[in-house]
């Protein structure tokens, strides 16, 4: 196994050095139908898909029940999960208010285990042309290390987070890891029953970058410009750039009545 990445070359505007770079995302990935994990664990476990379902959306319940009290509550066999904020950083007592909150967030911390699955998991890089003609396929040689949002969040910042935003320092990005950007807010109605419209805001003076089909956004993502149409379940995902610097990741899935499909439906006609 695997993780698969594109390496395609394209132009890039943004950063201190724009051209022609070599610029990465992953490969293909898309999402599973939730029908398909209980079925598979079921095939592992021998329980009935049911059961599982059921016990999963039980233990559903009770852990955001605890993360919303403040708990930071374990994800058998993935990790914990807690829910934080990200907020300004300010210097007076009386100046201190709820508007300070910019973003609510959720905080996953990965188990050993699958840190460990992560760094001891190859990654193969395909190397395309602008014209998707591949140059060459290479196994990564990095070093492994894997992000730990936890480490990041304790590190501190100016807007209390600590989190880098995704800012590597890479070619991609040509930003510094000492800026930082709030990620964009998702909007729109879910469920939905026929058409839902999605409203992507962010920063002054950012433009937003999104996809509908489960992948992380990058710099060459489809740019946002107007409120687009969804007619059946999607997840969507964006990230704000303002000089170079990408935000984190929002995302937000947005389920129409009646349908347990996770993709399609994307309408850019609205």
């Amino acid at each position: 196994m695997a993780i698969k990445v594109i390496a395609q070359r394209r132009e890039v505007k943004l950063g201190k050095k724009p051209g022609m770079k070599f610029v990465m995302r992953p490969d293909l990935y898309i999402p599973i139908q939730e029908k398909k994990v209980f079925a598979e664990a079921s095939t592992h476990s021998g329980i009935s898909s049911g059961v599982i379902k059921a016990a999963w959306d039980a233990a559903g319940e009770v852990l955001r029940t605890w993360a919303t009290e403040g708990h930071s509550v374990p994800l058998p066999g993935l990790g914990t999960m807690r829910f934080g904020v990200r907020s300004k950083a300010v210097e007076k007592l009386e100046d201190v208010k709820a508007n300070l909150i910019t973003t609510r967030r959720i905080v996953f911390t990965p188990s050993v285990e699958v840190k460990d699955e992560l760094k001891n998991t190859a990654i193969q890089i395909t190397c395309l042309d602008e014209n998707g003609e591949v140059l060459k396929r290479v196994t990564s040689g990095d070093s492994g290390e894997v992000e730990d949002n936890e480490e990041n969040e304790n590190g501190g910042s100016e807007n209390g987070s600590g989190e880098n935003n995704g800012n590597s320092g890479s070619e991609q990005n040509g930003g510094s890891q000492a800026e930082s950007i709030d990620a964009p807010t998702i909007s729109g109605e879910t469920p939905f029953d026929n058409t839902t419209q999605v409203t992507l805001s962010g920063p002054d003076g950012a433009e937003i970058r999104y996809t509908v089909d489960g992948s992380a956004p990058t710099a060459e993502s489809q740019l946002y410009s107007e409120a687009f149409t969804l007619t059946d379940t999607v997840l969507v995902k964006a990230i704000a750039i303002k000089n170079g610097v990408s935000s984190e990741v929002a995302s937000k899935t947005f389920t129409k009545n009646g349908s347990g499909d996770n993709g399609g439906g994307f309408d850019t006609g609205s």
